[in-house]
């Protein structure tokens, strides 16, 4: 995984670069607390965080509406998702960011790569419009090159098309891009697109462990892609 093999990267933003389980909370209690619904506890939250803004609300209502069957939450949750969207998106733009935290050595491993050369793209499958004030908030917008948020393709990770449009804008082979990423999500989308990826061990992946994930590395932390680790 010598990243001077590599042209460009592809980030992915929650659980790899920020810590927006804070975010998540806020803004999904503040919407069942608008449909009259109890709150959901983080630690579930946390497990159904990764496949886009859409798949976690759904996720969320059914969690909150399970008992007493599954059949009737399901049914429930489809009947209530127009309005939890548009309070969802209304509570996550007034709060997006203050509640989350960059994760430790993301700034240095952003800079490291960035002074290998390499073109850096976030790719995430939260909506654009909230990935693109969270990376300016947070102070790191300035690396990327490409920003594409879960509505920027016609399909989400883990399905490869975003990172081979990512690549392709990039004017990169996936080949020679690396995906960092922190999930299951994120090294089957490299793998069916043919990038390689490495995971942080820290992310979010749906509540299993990260490295029982057919990947090509994992690191504790960004910074361990810094020069030092990189001769």
């Amino acid at each position: 995984m010598d990243p001077t093999h590599f042209d460009a990267a592809i980030v992915d933003l929650d659980g790899t670069m920020v810590d927006t389980l804070g975010d998540f909370a806020a803004s999904l209690n503040r919407m069942l607390e608008d449909l009259s619904l109890p709150h959901v506890a983080p630690a579930a939250i946390e497990a159904m965080v990764g496949k886009g803004s859409e798949h976690l609300i759904h996720s969320t209502l059914v969690h909150v509406m399970a008992p007493p069957g599954a059949d009737a939450a399901e049914a429930k949750a489809r009947a209530l998702f127009d309005r939890a969207w548009e309070r969802y998106q209304h509570h996550y733009l007034a709060i997006n960011g203050q509640h989350s935290a960059v994760y430790a050595g993301v700034i240095e491993g952003l800079k490291a790569l960035r002074a290998r050369g390499l073109r850096l793209a976030c790719l995430t499958n939260k909506p654009t419009s909230f990935a693109k004030p969270l990376l300016a908030v947070k102070g790191l917008d300035g690396f990327f090159d490409l920003v594409f948020g879960g509505d920027a393709f016609e399909r989400k990770k883990p399905d490869p098309l975003p990172l081979l449009k990512t690549c392709e804008a990039l004017g990169t082979t996936p080949a020679r891009t690396l995906m960092i990423g922190d999930s299951s999500n994120d090294a089957r989308a490299a793998r069916a697109a043919g990038c390689p990826v490495v995971l942080v061990t820290y992310g979010y992946n749906h509540g299993e462990p990260v490295r029982g994930v057919d990947a090509d590395g994992f690191v504790d932390s960004l910074a361990e892609l810094a020069p030092a680790t990189m001769r």
